[in-house]
């Protein structure tokens, strides 16, 4: 089979830990006889300094002819101080709504090669750390009304959180079906207690859940939620949730797995077109130093094989690749402890290769 990808590399250390993504993706490729055509575009800063804009149109009409889009990571402090409708960020939001990508899927999951960099006391996560967020991705304060207005209390400012009965119900159900293939448990997070949306939203969430009588559903309150995470990880399975309370949460879930380092997501609409990012930002620190820690783009480029292709077997062979590699005791700075091989970016994607 030939796949047709968009990469948008990005900013910072985007360009680099997308360089070894797509060095593990063509040798999966050679090894399953699959080819891969990429189209490099640009998006986030770097688009900025060359057309004045975030989202350039061409990087829209390209990503929506493709089979699949990649994405690095965007932003740096040079572009901090520009308008938030032109700030490198809005690339992916602009990305995200042009291509109908509604939900968002973050898995955190606990290597036991890493249990040692977790920040939670090793009895918390001794049953093991699996869970799976599906945040949803384009409604919500994010993308609703927003604005400024004088009152007597002076300038004030507003972003309107809004949820639609249809929102509710395709992210719902998303989460329900993925759940079928874990779990079969899934805990909505909202704050129903408070906010009129919320109340449609578990409304919602409580009709959907009819069609999935397998399949085992709770609550929580957003502010519960973040620490039973902290208290109980291991009960959790799939948790479902709006845009923000998901944005929050699934960084919140991301710390477990010992580095933000380690963490994909998966951004999906209706048909297999997805967007496969890294959880982690730009890190204009540590840019061009070798020493980025590429994982969480690999297992990006891992999940377009199993969401967007249909490729479960040769996704499976780079997930495995990833452990084999961290029980042999090889880590990037990020993960790195005592009595482990410390390695830079580019070595990280060749031992990855070397163990598919």
């Amino acid at each position: 089979m030939n796949y047709k990808i968009a990469v948008v590399a990005g900013d910072g250390i985007g360009p680099e830990v997308m360089e070894q993504n797509i060095n593990v993706l063509n040798a999966v490729g050679e090894k399953f006889g699959h080819t891969f055509e990429y189209t490099y575009v640009l998006g986030g800063g770097c688009a900025i300094d060359k057309y004045g804009e975030p989202l350039p149109q061409e990087t829209i009409d390209v990503c929506k002819a493709s089979d699949s889009v990649l994405l690095g990571a965007v932003g740096g402090w040079q572009w901090d101080t520009l308008p938030g409708d032109k700030r490198p960020e809005r690339a992916l939001l602009g990305l995200r709504g042009a291509l109908g990508l509604y939900a968002n899927l973050r898995p955190a999951t606990l290597h036991d090669a890493l249990k040692d960099a977790c920040p939670l006391k090793p009895e918390l996560v001794a049953d093991g750390v699996d869970i799976m967020v599906v945040r949803e991705l384009t409604g919500g304060m994010y993308f609703g009304e927003k604005g400024r207005k004088q009152t007597d209390m002076g300038e004030a400012a507003y972003d309107v959180e809004q949820y639609a009965v249809k929102e509710v119900e395709r992210i719902a159900r998303t989460a329900f079906e993925i759940a079928r293939k874990r779990n079969k448990h899934v805990t909505n997070v909202d704050k129903q207690n408070v906010l009129e949306s919320s109340r449609l939203w578990r409304s919602v969430v409580l009709e959907v859940a009819k069609d999935y009588p397998d399949v085992e559903l709770d609550h929580l309150y957003v502010d519960n939620a973040s620490m039973q995470l902290i208290m109980r990880p291991a009960t959790f399975d799939v948790i479902v949730t709006g845009n923000i309370f998901g944005d929050i949460l699934s960084d919140e879930a991301s710390q477990m797995t010992g580095s933000i380092g380690m963490l994909p997501s998966a951004s999906l609409g209706e048909g297999t077109l997805g967007m496969y990012e890294p959880v982690h930002g730009s890190a204009p620190d540590i840019a061009g130093k070798d020493i980025a820690n590429p994982i969480a783009t690999i297992l990006s480029g891992a999940m377009m094989l199993k969401y967007s292709f249909g490729l479960l077997e040769e996704a499976k062979c780079i997930e495995d690749a990833v452990t084999k590699v961290l029980n042999k005791g090889y880590r990037t700075g990020d993960i790195m402890s005592e009595g482990m091989t410390q390695v830079g970016c580019k070595k990280m994607g060749k031992l990855v290769i070397e163990n598919l």
